[in-house]
Order: structure tokens, then sequence, then C-alpha cells
């Protein structure tokens, strides 16, 4: 019964920014790529690709699902489908 509940329950993500510098995730299930200038994070409400300025990885914690960046932020975006990991190369050409 257990199993039943775990997998029937609400998506629940929460981003918290603070001063655009440190930017704090949960509900992360995958870290599809990351650089210096773009985060690609598969979570509970979709690809979330996080962009700016000498961007790295804080904190990593797949079990719980957090993840926490530092860097300059200047973009928070929900991808649709999987969009984003198409996009890619080409798409940023494209643009």
């Amino acid at each position: 019964m257990p199993d039943m509940i775990e997998t029937n329950r609400p998506k629940r993500q929460e981003i918290k920014m603070m001063n655009r510098k440190t930017l704090e995730i949960s509900g992360v299930m995958n870290v599809e790529s990351f650089d210096s200038e773009e985060f690609l994070l598969e979570t509970e409400c979709g690809f979330l690709t996080v962009r700016g300025n000498n961007l790295h990885m804080k904190t990593l914690n797949l079990e719980q699902g957090l993840v926490a960046i530092e860097g300059h932020v200047n973009e928070i975006v929900y991808l649709d489908g999987q969009q984003g990991k198409s996009k890619g190369f080409i798409g940023k050409l494209f643009k």
C-alpha cells in the first residue's frame, strides 16, 4: 500500500533564489547536462533550464531531489515535453 501512495502523490517543486546568485531547486529527478552557462534539469514538473554566467553546482542530492546552483542567474525556463533535450547546439543557432 505505501508504494501506491508514493506513486500517486502530487507533483511538488520549490524554487528559491537569493539575489540572483544562489538558486535552490527541489523536485529534481535528474541532471541532464550542465556547464558554466546552462543547466538542464529533469524535475517532477518537467524539464527546467537555468541559464546565466559562472554557474556551478553547490549541492546535488538526487535522493532528496535537491540541487543548489551558484553564479549569476539570468533565466529560468520550463521546457515542454522532450524539447529541451533536442534544442542543444542546433536549436541555439536558429534562435
